[in-house]
């Protein structure tokens, strides 16, 4: 992806946010120079990946497959440090835009229509060999109502209603053609962005980044080391 995309992509998923009165925590707005000045008191940030994660999943077709995620807190699964054992994100589908098929090895997780149009579901459960069980009916919760559906059936989630995936249970899910653009919220157990997905193609989970303007602000995967005053001083 160019930066210039993304930036513009950042620029247009505040906008929609704002939109419904969803205020970003502080440091989804800091830009590349306030980072350069935060200390270690930020590493919470850093080391659990909360921020800016726009992605095309490195396929270079970010309209037909990509997303726009947000993560606003979040433990760690594998650093016992940090003690939260949650998270959270905002993201965001446009109409057919496709978030691919994938699980979870570790995390449960609540996908919620937070408002906009009608967020499209995709599920199966995954074979011991984590494949797509083509066969094998899918036993999931909806806003705490329990469904039994038939392998690979779409959901549609209209805003306020939600449904909780499971570790293991595959899904894809994109905003309905002709309804519009969703927000989502995600509410889940801890998230690792590394090393928690199970695409069912193999993909990069996060995207190529070609440099052609200065960024408006950094990605979860990009920020600098904490500031320290020492390091200024041994430069002086």
């Amino acid at each position: 992806m160019k930066r210039s995309e993304i930036n513009e992509i950042i620029k247009n998923a505040i906008s929609f946010i704002d939109s419904f009165q969803f205020a970003l925590p502080p440091f989804a707005l800091w830009s590349p120079d306030d980072w350069k000045k935060k200390g270690p008191e930020c590493d919470e940030i850093r080391d659990n990946m909360l921020g800016w994660d726009i992605t095309d999943y490195g396929l270079g077709r970010f309209s037909d497959i990509g997303l726009v995620l947000i993560t606003i807190r979040n433990g760690n699964q594998n650093n016992s440090y940090y003690q939260k054992p949650y998270a959270e994100k905002i993201l965001i589908s446009q109409e057919k835009q496709v978030c691919p098929m994938h699980f979870h090895w570790k995390k449960m997780e609540d996908i919620i229509n937070r408002g906009g149009g009608i967020l499209m579901m995709q599920l199966y459960n995954s074979t011991p060999t984590e494949e797509l069980d083509m066969l094998n009916p899918v036993h999931v919760v909806s806003d705490g109502i329990a469904l039994t559906i038939p392998a690979g059936t779409i959901l549609e989630l209209k805003p306020g209603q939600s449904v909780t995936l499971t570790p293991g249970m595959y899904h894809a899910f994109w905003a309905k053609e002709g309804c519009g653009p969703v927000l989502i919220g995600e509410v889940s157990q801890c998230n690792d962005d590394n090393t928690d997905n199970r695409f069912l193609d193999p993909i990069d989970r996060f995207p190529e980044i070609t440099e052609d303007e200065p960024a408006l602000r950094l990605l979860c995967t990009e920020y600098p080391k904490a500031f320290s005053a020492k390091t200024v001083s041994e430069i002086e």
